[in-house]
Order: structure tokens, then sequence, then C-alpha cells
């Protein structure tokens, strides 16, 4: 086997390019093999792996760079740079992240982990470069996806200022850009980027640059009329026109040609656009097939490609897609937005009723957001669904063009809380402060699968900026009698005693319920109050726990700064109560990847830490 000559970065130079393709093979193999095992990103990596091998051919690794953009098909990188035992613990606790780490190799020369940040941090690396005089190459790979969020044209736009080389890698898996015209395009590439073509430009433009009244106009003319001429037979004419030169476009997978390109491409005195063509899940027919469905995989059957442990029972998103489906039928306002996660986010069937009246924006959360306000504002009821991590890129559109203007859109927040295996960049832990800092916003969260429900419909009646947040997994089925109506502020009591207060936001209901029935094994006498409102907060209901209890104990899936237990805290000291408040929450840090209930436990928020901190917290009253 090839592979298992891979045991240090840039081994793959002693591989003779006529077992190329066999690596290329023995690599996907592996990958398969070992994603059905752990779960991870699949189709992306697949399609990335001769890309990949002809990046570390062209380069010398750690010296020159290449920053990865979201980093989800960066798996072949950990491969050729010795990580590969790794993969047995992917995306575990304590193990290889599924995303480059600099703490992991410093052959990850960036930490990514959302969307369209390659070509902006792969610029700040070209100027670190050239102010210390360095002669190192960088390379920003950024997906087609990537290319619809905003960053990265205003990356570009700087960019084409840059008179040292910097070479951008588009991975273009899905949609092309533009057509590739055959020899006419692959002459041109050889002719613009050949040295006598570049020692000529460069000589001719010098010459005729500041000398006599004329030659600054000489240069203009013969830049017009060249570009004139590009237009009617170069592709990427978009690039070429910001000042980018546009290589391409060239087949991905063919590895020798990535090698001339980039070749070509590190002649370039300035930024340029290599164009790759590339095939989403290429070599494992399911994936292929449904490339959505294989880009971010829980473990499979290799066979089938079927998931190893099907789901028994409706997720949250489950019923965020159900319920949005009958509010879509019910209103003709009602109109959904997501930014490129449409079967993510739960969107999917909505958009296949109500094609009219659903908008996929692309990776552009920011735009999502005031797209929304001006459906808001022209008067229909935008539902605006976004992973919680993603939409905190969303902050100042929330902030300036939602809740300046009091308008009524609902921001449906999937993922809240810890996420898992996707680690720091993903975990949904930031949602209650950063809204809760905005004023005119609301948040909501439900206790299980009814409430979720209710608090959509809720929401959608609403005449005000208005948040959900609901997690990941199976949708909580439990307290299915205690469903009084949704009531602007107010929490809900599931049971009154004394002694010690549980107010539980969302899916800490369901570990307060266990913390409740240990304390009460114990001897303790407990309330358990669902806050169901973060913003505003339930003042009277924490009023009357001040009477009846000693102790009040807030539970959240949230860091501790700005979330719920911090508002409590402050209401119960304006009040100078006698009751002693406990905030139970996520410390104010970064929480890595692993199993939610692992993590849960190393964080503090598992019902037995709980009721450890819980005890201590009131004998000592």
């Amino acid at each position: 086997m090839f592979l298992e000559k891979i045991e240090k970065t840039n081994d793959i130079k002693e591989i003779g390019a006529e077992n190329y393709e066999a690596l290329a093979e023995e690599i996907r193999q592996f990958l398969i093999q070992s994603i059905s095992v752990t779960g991870g990103h699949l189709g992306s990596n697949l399609g990335a792996v001769e890309l990949t091998m002809a990046l570390h051919l062209s380069l010398n690794l750690p010296e020159d760079k290449i920053i990865w953009d979201v980093g989800h098909q960066s798996y072949t990188h950990k491969i050729l740079t010795g990580r590969r035992d790794g993969f047995v613990n992917l995306r575990k606790y304590g193990g290889m992240s599924g995303f480059p780490k600099r703490k992991e190799s410093e052959c990850d020369c960036f930490d990514t982990g959302h969307s369209s940040t390659s070509i902006s941090a792969g610029l700040g690396m070209v100027k670190a470069r050239d102010i210390k005089g360095e002669k190192n190459t960088i390379v920003s790979v950024i997906g087609d996806g990537s290319l619809t969020g905003g960053m990265a044209y205003e990356a570009l736009n700087n960019a084409s200022r840059l008179e040292t080389n910097f070479i951008i890698i588009l991975n273009d898996n899905n949609m092309s850009i533009s057509e590739n015209v055959g020899g006419v395009s692959k002459y041109l590439n050889n002719i613009r980027t050949a040295d006598m073509y570049l020692d000529l430009k460069e000589g001719v433009y010098n010459s005729l640059h500041g000398k006599s009244k004329y030659g600054d106009k000489v240069v203009s003319q013969i830049r017009r009329a060249k570009s004139s001429f590009k237009q009617l037979v170069v592709p990427g004419m978009f690039f070429e026109d910001m000042g980018i030169t546009y290589l391409g476009p060239v087949d991905g997978h063919d590895i020798p040609a990535m090698m001339h390109m980039l070749k070509e491409a590190k002649k370039i005195k300035g930024a340029v656009l290599v164009h790759a063509i590339t095939q989403k899940g290429k070599g494992y027919g399911p994936a292929e097939r449904h490339p959505a469905r294989f880009h971010g995989a829980e473990p499979f059957d290799i066979e089938t490609g079927i998931p190893s442990k099907p789901r028994t029972k409706a997720n949250y998103t489950d019923i965020f897609s159900t319920v949005m489906c009958k509010l879509g039928q019910r209103d003709e306002n009602v109109v959904a937005i997501t930014a490129a996660m449409p079967d993510g986010t739960g969107l999917k069937r909505f958009r296949n009723m109500y094609p009219d009246r659903f908008f996929d924006v692309g990776i552009a959360e920011e735009h999502a957001v005031t797209f929304a306000a001006g459906l808001a504002a022209g008067g229909l009821k935008p539902i605006v669904a976004i992973y919680s991590s993603f939409l905190q890129r969303a902050y100042d559109q929330i902030l300036h063009d939602v809740c300046i203007q009091n308008l009524p859109v609902v921001f449906a927040i999937d993922r809240a809380g810890l996420v898992g295996s996707d680690g720091e960049t993903h975990q949904g832990i930031f949602d209650l402060s950063y809204l809760s800092s905005i004023p005119n916003m609301h948040i909501m969260a439900p206790k299980n699968k009814w409430e979720l429900s209710d608090m959509i419909k809720f929401a959608v009646a609403f005449e005000a900026p208005i948040a959900i947040r609901y997690p990941r997994g199976e949708a909580f089925d439990g307290l299915k009698d205690n469903r009084e109506p949704i009531s602007y502020g107010k929490s809900e009591s599931i049971y009154e005693e004394e002694d010690i207060a549980l107010f539980a936001v969302g899916s800490m209901v369901k570990v307060a319920l266990e913390v409740r029935g240990q304390l009460k094994d114990m001897g303790y006498s407990c309330s358990l109050t669902n806050a169901r409102f973060v913003k505003p907060i339930d003042e009277k209901a924490i009023e009357e726990a001040c009477k009846e209890h000693k102790l009040i104990v807030t539970m959240e899936e949230n860091v501790a700064s700005g979330g719920y237990g911090e508002k409590v805290r402050e209401y119960v000291d304006s009040l100078n109560a006698a009751t002693k408040v406990l905030n139970i929450a996520i410390p104010d840090e970064y929480v890595e990847h692993g199993n939610v209930e692992l993590l849960k436990q190393e964080v503090g928020i598992d019902a037995d830490s709980i009721v450890k901190k819980v005890v201590t917290a009131y004998i000592g009253l």
C-alpha cells in the first residue's frame, strides 16, 4: 500500500507519479472506511483528494501555507501530514478535530470552521510574509458554496491590490462559474503565464508608466484593449475585472494538470485564482448521488450508505419542519429564509410545498437577516432558520436592521447549545448572550416538542423581533400534559414545593427533572419552573420564588456571561432578598469536540454535577 508510506509531511513526494492514481484510491477507501465508523464530513473530502495531493506535491509544508475555507475538506491534508492514525478518534473528545487546528499540527496554519474566511486570512498571511521579507507561498482554498458569502468578495476586493503572489484555489464542486472554452482557454493560460509573456508585459508597462505625458495613457489603452479581447475568449472575467488573474477551469481530479496550474500560478505577481472543477463525493456511489446527505454523515453501512443507527424519534428540526408546513398552508404571508441549509434546518419540505415563499440566500447570514427585515417591512411574516453558531455572524444586522425598527422577524435558532463533534466553531452556546444584549429582542426556549410547536405559532403572531432557540438531537417528549398556553414573558410552573427553586431554560428542563428527582431522594424539597422566556425574564415568578425558597438555581445550556442566570441574579439582588442564587451554565470558554453527554459532564451541566453543586450551595446557606 502506498498510503502506508505516508508517515509525515512531504512523504508524498517520495511516491512516483505513476502511483498517484493508486494513492488517491487508497485515500478514498480509507476515508470511506474510517468515516463509516466515526461519522464526519465525507462528500467534501472525497471530492478534494487529488486537489489536496497536488497542493502537497507542489508546495513545501509547513513553510508554505494552505488555508482551508470552512476546513471540512481537510481530511486528506491531515493524512498527508502524518495524522492517519488520528482518524480512529476523529471528532471524539480528546481526539483529532474534524477541522484544521493550529494546536494539532504546524501544517494547520489557521483554525477554520465557518465559511468564507480563507481569502481574508490568506491575504493577512501574505502581507505578514511580505513585511517580514519571507518568500513562501500562501494558498487559500475556497469552495463555490463559500464564495456565496460576502466576506469572500470583501477579501477579493482587497487582494486585487496585491503586487506579490497570492494563490486562491476555487474548488468548484457544484455550479459552473464559467464554461470551459477548451483549447483557446488553455492556450491563453499558457501564454499569459509564460515567463516571456510576463517579462514582456512588465517591461512594457514599466517603460511606458510615467514616461512623458502620453505614457500612462498608452498603458491604459493597452489594458482596455486587452480586457475587451479577453471578454470574448477568457472565462472568469469577473475576477479579471477585479484585478485578479484567472486560470482555468482545470480538472481538479487530474493531478498533473493541477500541478502544472499551480506552477504557473506561482509566477503571477499578484492575486491569482485557479478554478478547479471537482465532484463532491467522488468515488463512493451513495455520496455522489446524495451529496447533501453525506456532507456531515453519521456512522453508516458502506454497502448501502444507510446510517448504522437510524433515528427512531423525531428531532427538534423535524418538529420545526412540520409546523412550518402547516403555517405555510394557513397563512400565505409566512415566508422562510435560510443560509444554504434547507436540509439542515428542516425547510426542504416547505421549499417543495411553497417554492415562491422560500429563499435560500447562500452562505450569507448577514444578507439573510436584512433581507428578512425587508420582507417584514413589506408586510410579510419572515421566519429565518439558521444554526446558532452561524447566526452570530449576523449580529449587526439583527441589531441594526431588525431590532431598531422593531420588525416582526422570527429567528428559528437550530443547534442551540452543545452540538458535539464539530467542536468550538459550531457549539451554539452564545446566542442567549448576544441576543439578550439587543433592545426589542425577545427570546424563548421550549422544554419539549409540543412547546416548540406552540412557540413557533406564538412567534409568528408576535409583532416584534423574537427568537426561539432549540437544541440538536431527539426532541424531548416528556411532560406532555404540561402544556399551558404561551403567554408573553411568563414562565410555567411544573412542580411547586419549598426550599429549592429550579428555574430551567429549554433543553435544561429535562435535566432539571432528573436533578429534582435526585434531590428529593436525598430529602430536599424542590420546585421546578420552566423559564420559557429568557428575555424578558418572568420577574413575578422570581419574586414569588424568593418568598418561598432559600435557594434559586438557574440552569441553561449557554455560557454564563450574559445568560439567563445572570439576569435572574441581578433581579434578585435588586429585590434585596435573602434568597441565594446559584447559576448553572457553561463556563465562559470554548468547548472542544466530543460526545454531547460527555461534554456536559466536562463543563458541569449534567444532572450529577448539578446535584453536587446544589447540595453544596444549600448546605452553605
